[in-house]
């Protein structure tokens, strides 16, 4: 109804392209415009200035052989003040924008290995642009941002990547089990020294506390008991030390302990080769 009245409405950011007998004559901003078709005027179309994206995927070879597939969303929008260059110039822009991506992203991504590859997709993004921006400018459009948004190797290099990722984890795993085991083996070989070492020192001490005792025992039995000698003193301490023993090895269920021999005369001979070591040790060091 309002071209044949001769009016023709144009949306908010959007701009119409007014022709004058098939000539481009004025762009047309949002609002009510009128255009007497008598005169030979016209709308030839409509043009968008809203900002737009287009999703390239674009299948390339590193440096190092490998076929990846480079994802490159870009963002861009068609100039007001150059809308008649933007309508006219190109007939397809979204193709010419995907032509362009292609030969930038094929011709950077062969100078990168794979692992480059994802860790300068910012730079091949920039690069990008900057080709974009410099090309589009002359057709009226603006990029607004360039993304690369994904970088897809084939799905073998993948799952070789993945298994390279597991086993090196796995590694300095191992490692660390392994250096932790051996800190422990260290902790306890150096508990039990220090168990032993006070073992030891326990040992020390009970058998010097022994010693004293026998040797008040046997000068206070000395004193009282006239005609006693040291001797005699020790042969009965023998004989109610190897009592005591067997009782205890007798209340004991679980005792595996055998003295051979085990008669109560045995202790006599024990006490006789005790002295007789003793005074051959003196024996030697005196000569």
């Amino acid at each position: 109804m309002g071209q044949a009245l001769g009016c023709v409405q144009v949306d908010q950011s959007t701009v119409a392209i007014r022709e004058t007998f098939g000539k481009f004559d004025e762009v047309l901003q949002p609002g009510c415009h009128c255009l007497p078709w008598c005169f030979g005027r016209q709308v030839a179309g409509q043009l968008s200035l809203r900002v737009q994206q287009l999703d390239v995927r674009c299948e390339t070879k590193t440096k190092d052989n490998v076929f990846v597939t480079v994802v490159a969303s870009v963002q861009y929008r068609a100039l007001a003040d150059n809308a008649s260059d933007a309508f006219y110039k190109l007939s397809n822009t979204r193709a010419q924008i995907q032509s362009y991506v292609f030969d930038v992203i094929r011709a950077s991504v062969p100078k990168l290995d794979l692992d480059s590859t994802f860790e300068q997709k910012n730079d091949i993004a920039k690069s990008v642009e900057v080709e974009l921006e410099k090309a589009m400018s002359h057709y009226g459009y603006e990029i607004v941002q360039t993304l690369i948004v994904d970088i897809e190797p084939d799905e073998h290099v993948k799952r070789a990547m993945n298994e390279i990722n597991a086993a090196a984890r796995l590694r300095v795993a191992a490692n660390e089990k392994a250096e932790a085991e051996k800190i422990l083996q260290i902790k306890r070989a150096e508990g039990e020294a220090e168990s032993k070492y006070l073992s030891g020192l326990g040992i020390a001490r009970q058998r010097q506390a022994i010693v004293d005792g026998l040797r008040d025992s046997v000068l206070a039995f000395s004193e009282n008991v006239p005609g006693t000698t040291s001797k005699d003193v020790m042969d009965m301490v023998l004989v109610t030390q190897y009592f005591d023993t067997m009782k205890e090895i007798g209340a004991s269920s679980k005792s595996n302990s055998v003295f051979i021999p085990h008669g109560p005369g045995a202790v006599k001979d024990i006490a006789s080769q005790i002295r007789d070591g003793l005074l051959q040790g003196s024996t030697v060091q005196i000569n």
